[in-house]
């Protein structure tokens, strides 16, 4: 007997490999995604705003970049001797403002130079909740724990969220007509907006995502909400807080995506990776014995071995690290 319910995912006619530029933005999942893609050496920007929860603010800052706007000093405001921006995550934040608008600035004139020229946009949306400043009536992304009377809740509209997604998808297709997006749910669930709530957010998010994916071209969805939802239907596989996904489910989750989304050839790749990744992490008893030198000299061998086969993998880093190590382990 099978005692779980696999969600059935078919095989994506779109598929990821390290050749492609991508961008993951939204909410806590996409930098866990996005984080193990990086580790992998793909070709990742990740959250250029920081952590972003609802569809609006992800569109918003997808559109600064797409109009490659940058933030003056106007763009900020000053709460408890901390310069912050409503349309950036508190990492951005900081005492001067000069500081402040660099970190910001610098990011979204990266990640503009990339928009046109990007293979894949992963989006994950976490919540159809979003506060808006009353002075303005814009959405904010973070509240930067601000009083609340400063704001107005409400829950987004699956209307609201297609007619701005499908605007500002023309938006990019303009820029970048080859541009595949690949759209998720964040699985985390937002219990302060009651259970309830929370469901009916999620719900909205999902409905919006079929619309879109349904009526526009090379837009996909990955379950990542059912599978932690349904699948993993446990409390073994949540975090301390029993809303964030543990490390298990996140492993889980990435098995799944990966099977999803890579080719033979991507997935044969990250395997050789994973086992030379560790090899270059490991930290000898003695960095002056001859087999540790071998050890070092083995493991520049495979890399110029992977530079060889797969001349768009980039280990450059690597390998000039390698050189330095038995440089120093020669002149013992």
């Amino acid at each position: 007997m099978d005692f779980r319910t696999p969600v059935k995912i078919a095989k994506s006619r779109f598929a990821l490999n390290h050749k492609q530029l991508i961008l993951s933005m939204g909410s806590c999942f996409s930098e866990n995604i996005g984080g193990k893609l990086s580790e992998l050496k793909f070709r990742i920007d990740i959250n250029p705003f920081g952590v972003l929860y609802n569809p609006c603010s992800i569109a918003s800052s997808l559109r600064i970049l797409a109009d490659k706007r940058t933030f003056s000093e106007n763009d900020l405001f000053s709460h408890n001797g901390i310069m912050h921006s409503y349309t950036h995550h508190s990492r951005f934040s900081h005492p001067d403002s000069r500081i402040c608008l660099k970190q910001i600035n610098e990011r979204i004139i990266s990640s503009s130079a990339n928009l046109a020229n990007l293979d894949c946009l992963m989006v994950t949306f976490g919540t159809a909740y979003v506060y808006r400043l009353k002075e303005t009536g814009a959405v904010v992304a973070n509240c930067h724990k601000m009083p609340e009377s400063l704001f107005t809740r409400e829950r987004l509209s699956i209307d609201n969220i297609v007619k701005e997604w499908r605007n500002l998808i023309d938006i990019l297709r303009k820029q970048n007509p080859n541009l595949n997006i690949l759209f998720t749910v964040s699985p985390i669930r937002h219990l302060r907006d009651g259970a309830q709530g929370n469901q009916l957010s999620k719900a909205t998010l999902l409905l919006a995502i079929e619309q879109l994916t349904q009526t526009i071209p090379n837009t996909f969805y990955f379950p990542a909400y059912e599978i932690v939802i349904d699948e993993l239907r446990d409390y073994r596989f949540y975090a301390a807080d029993m809303t964030h996904p543990s490390d298990t489910a996140v492993q889980y989750l990435w098995e799944r995506f990966s099977e999803t989304y890579f080719t033979k050839e991507t997935q044969t790749l990250v395997n050789i990776w994973n086992k030379l990744r560790l090899s270059l992490m490991h930290r000898p008893f003695s960095a002056e014995s001859s087999a540790y030198k071998d050890f070092v000299m083995q493991n520049l061998f495979k890399l110029e071995e992977i530079r060889k086969k797969y001349p768009y993998f980039d280990i450059t880093n690597e390998i000039e690290q390698i050189q330095t190590q038995l440089t120093a382990i020669n002149s013992i």
